[in-house]
């Protein structure tokens, strides 16, 4: 579609013969990497990043014309599409904005409002809309009869059905999302009962901050900590100003019927109206946090695999531990395993002096020239220890990550490389091999 293309070209800021010329190679089935490898004349030189950005774009635009039709079906079949809501649907390319056109129309379950509709209480939820009665009280009896009880049934039915307008006006949903844009808290405490469980969530367990402000590692670390039922999240803005914004757009005078659209409203905010927009910004903020830390191991993982190679030299590899002690592997230059051991130069066993004179002894009798020491569980106490000591031989001092290690250490692929040794020593040599060469030893952790 040529809105497509233009659409495209201006959120990406590429011209448009290029996102067409790109779209028509895409599809007749080449793939980004062909694309960008072999079609540069054809696309303009552009990318695999800028090819891949204008597949996701013309993806969610193609979505999003599928639920266009979707949404012109449903209200067509009510008999509810005018041209002018059809003209609105049809200009509308914006998620959101296309929901909050559609809600009024949305096929439901059996609403609090939808049960008030049913027992003919709508006129009267529009003659407390209108609020120019002034003598409330003589218009109710009319209205009691059938399932309605008495006058405050009557009135709470009225309420209910206002309250679901106010909830799908789309101004009201507009005021009440920039509010939450602009000031929104995340909120999280800690279930009650389960203090101990959620230890390693303590940071979180009376944690409040301004959602815009919250890093996505503490954001992720939350909506964790909620997924395994250990925290209460909530999203909330200043709840006295949204009500504040609704109150002047449909409160609009002191009569009774004005206090009764004010209670209406009030009731539309706090069941209705809230957790919706609540809803949207955790989705939205969970997908801002998914996206930049994605961004962040794209970023940490090419500085892993670009790091350079230590190259062939006789390494020692140190998987540190407090308690189970330090796993201590050495390779001769080609990466071959040809001894390990275990020392504890740290608490609860604590034998420094053991530890020490094993290190030197394993240094001298491998002709050990460098050591790689994983950055895990103990790693800044091991590192202080090897540094502190005096060797015979001058031995460079690594710490490397260790991320994926123990992956590695039980996959198939250390098994068959390592089929006398346990988990501990494979751990241990991949973080050795890493210092040796990253890309060859990283190669081998499952990227999932």
């Amino acid at each position: 579609m040529e809105i497509f293309h233009k659409m495209i070209s201006a959120a990406l800021n590429l011209p448009e013969k290029q996102i067409s010329n790109t779209l028509g190679l895409l599809a007749e089935g080449a793939t980004i990497p062909f694309i960008s490898r072999y079609r540069k004349e054809i696309t303009g030189g552009l990318d695999e990043v800028q090819i891949e950005s204008i597949k996701t774009q013309y993806d969610k635009l193609s979505e999003l014309a599928k639920r266009k039709e979707t949404i012109l079906g449903t209200i067509g079949e009510q008999g509810k599409l005018t041209p002018e809501l059809r003209q609105r649907i049809d200009a509308t390319w914006d998620a959101t904005a296309l929901e909050d056109i559609y809600l009024p129309y949305k096929p439901k379950r059996k609403t609090r409002a939808e049960a008030a509709r049913q027992k003919g209480l709508e006129p009267l939820a529009l003659l407390l809309m209108m609020q120019r009665e002034n003598n409330l009280g003589s218009r109710i009896p009319a209205f009691v009869k059938g399932d309605v009880k008495d006058a405050e049934d009557a009135l709470k039915g009225a309420r209910d059905i206002i309250a679901e307008q106010v909830s799908e006006d789309e101004r009201a949903r507009n005021a009440v999302r920039n509010l939450f844009a602009r000031q929104a808290v995340i909120s999280a405490k800690v279930v009650k009962g389960k203090d101990e469980e959620a230890a390693k969530y303590r940071d979180y367990f009376d944690f409040s901050s301004p959602l815009k402000r919250c890093t996505s590692h503490r954001l992720l670390a939350i909506r964790r900590a909620e997924a395994e039922g250990l925290l209460k999240v909530s999203i909330t803005p200043d709840d006295d100003e949204c009500l504040e914004r609704l109150d002047r757009q449909f409160v609009r005078s002191n009569n009774e019927c004005g206090r009764q659209v004010a209670e209406a409203v009030q009731d539309a905010y706090r069941r209705l109206l809230k957790p919706s927009i609540e809803t949207e910004f955790a989705s939205l903020s969970k997908e801002q946090a998914d996206d930049e830390a994605i961004r962040v191991f794209a970023e940490n993982l090419r500085q892993l695999l670009l790091a350079p190679p230590l190259g062939q030299k006789r390494v020692m590899g140190i998987d540190p531990g407090f308690r189970t002690g330090c796993k201590v592997v050495c390779l001769d230059a080609q990466g071959n395993l040809v001894h390990n051991e275990n020392i504890y130069p740290h608490p609860p066993v604590d034998k420094k002096n053991e530890a020490a004179s094993k290190l030197r002894k394993m240094i001298e009798a491998y002709k050990i020239e460098a050591i790689a020491i994983g950055n895990g569980t103990a790693s800044r106490e091991t590192e202080n220890f090897v540094t502190h000591q005096q060797f015979d031989r001058p031995v460079q001092v690594f710490v490397v990550s260790e991320q994926g290690a123990s992956i590695y250490s039980a996959s198939k692929t250390a098994r068959d490389e390592f089929p006398d040794y346990d988990v501990t020593v494979r751990g241990a040599v991949s973080i050795a091999r890493r210092l040796m060469d990253p890309l060859a030893e990283l190669v081998k952790i499952d990227p999932k």
